[in-house]
């Protein structure tokens, strides 16, 4: 088989693993049922600010170092900013040098991973259990015990405070 035969079924694949990889995505870390919930596009743009909306509901991704939970280094949890289900405890946060809020794990059956191939190469993405808003994506390139950074986008997240943090 030619180079260019090569990369015009190679090519002609990528909808299908991409369509099979949103259909059929993996979720390594479900443990619990969460019940889903869901808004119209009209009703998220309403609920949400338009930068939470691209990023949440059209996937986008902020400027790096531009979030104010990267400095955030109280007690307290991580919420999803589209329907405040708590996906990260602070103590899973560290600081990976990327310019986004990155954690180590999440909090058990909190997100739901899927492969995104808008970069043409597969990278795991997740996204809220509950609400299916985007937040990031997933490396292999963390710190011990999981060896994994979990890329946050600042503005799919709130931060919740302990009450004595």
């Amino acid at each position: 088989m030619n180079r260019r035969r090569f990369l015009i079924n190679a090519l002609g694949l990528l909808p299908v693993t991409f369509i099979a990889s949103r259909t059929f995505g993996e979720s390594p870390n479900m443990t619990t049922t969460i019940d889903k919930i869901v808004h119209s596009n009209a009703e998220w743009k309403k609920l949400l600010t338009p930068q939470q909306y691209d990023i949440l509901r059209d996937e986008g991704t902020e400027r790096s170092f531009s979030s104010p939970l990267n400095d955030e280094k109280r007690a307290g949890t991580y919420v999803c900013a589209g329907c405040d289900l708590e996906l990260f405890a602070a103590e899973m946060k560290f600081d990976s040098g990327t310019g986004w809020p990155s954690f180590f794990t999440t909090l058990p059956g909190r997100v739901e991973t899927r492969l995104d191939f808008k970069m043409i190469y597969p990278r795991k993405e997740y996204h809220c259990a509950r609400c299916g808003g985007h937040q990031g994506h997933v490396f292999n390139d963390g710190p011990k015990p999981t060896g994994q950074r979990w890329c946050n986008n600042g503005l799919a997240l709130k931060f919740v405070p302990t009450a004595n943090g």
